[in-house]
């Protein structure tokens, strides 16, 4: 698979040169912005695979970014950003990022989420096979062929993320799998903000799959240790 074309959106000089020459030494292929309108026009005309996007932008706020792209694309985003609070993670996801990583950043855990990323864009291509088609599950049905996911016969609007943390569990249901093991797959390897990432991924994905009271809970928490997709009868 060819390296993609990742769009860095960051206005601080120093911490955007830090990322454009990290790819440029791991030969990724990039183009960048310093402001929101300036990520939208390079979304739009480059049409990139990837987007590593500050939130704190001097003209408008990232999620805005997020939003607008994702009224038309369905490109991977990735956030990058100082906003450690999990509201923040959250009104971010909720809005269509795939990925959050917080800042200070090691250039070793972004070259790792990259390295995730591309998996999940071949992944996305290519389909992973199932050993069946459909998973049924209680009002829950996973169509892996197409990529669909549906609750009561309604289609549900899922990120990259939430479907693959969703493939791995309902693959794996009944059985419970440990926090280390989740964010291997989902990452590549198992980092301190991969487990709050985790928390924050888990929380919308119920979210979407029992939005109220008297749903099927689907994914039971098992405290410190990890998640079990739960079946139903």
């Amino acid at each position: 698979m060819n390296k993609p074309l990742i769009l860095v959106v960051e206005d601080d000089a120093p911490v955007r040169n830090l990322i454009t020459t990290t790819l440029k030494t791991n030969e990724y292929r990039y183009v960048s912005a310093a402001s929101g309108k300036e990520a939208i026009i390079e979304a739009s005309s480059h049409n990139p695979d990837i987007v590593l996007l500050d939130l704190g932008l001097p003209d408008i706020d990232g999620v805005e970014v997020i939003e607008t792209i994702r009224s038309w694309s369905n490109l991977l985003i990735i956030v990058i950003s100082a906003r450690s609070e999990d509201t923040d993670k959250i009104e971010a996801l909720d809005a269509g990022a795939d990925d959050y990583l917080t800042k200070p950043f090691s250039v070793e855990e972004l070259l790792a989420r990259l390295r995730a990323t591309r998996r999940r864009l071949a992944f996305m291509s290519g389909g992973m096979p199932a050993s069946s088609p459909v998973f049924v599950n209680g009002r829950l049905k996973v169509d892996y062929a197409s990529g669909c996911v549906y609750v009561d016969g309604i289609e549900l609007h899922l990120t990259p993320i939430e479907y693959k943390l969703l493939c791995l569990l309902s693959r794996n249901a009944g059985k419970v799998l440990t926090h280390t093991y989740i964010t291997q797959q989902i990452w590549g390897r198992s980092w301190d903000n991969d487990v709050a990432s985790l928390r924050v991924f888990m929380a919308t994905l119920r979210k979407k799959l029992e939005p109220g009271p008297g749903c099927e809970q689907y994914i039971q928490t098992h405290i410190g240790v990890g998640y079990r997709m739960m079946r139903m009868d």
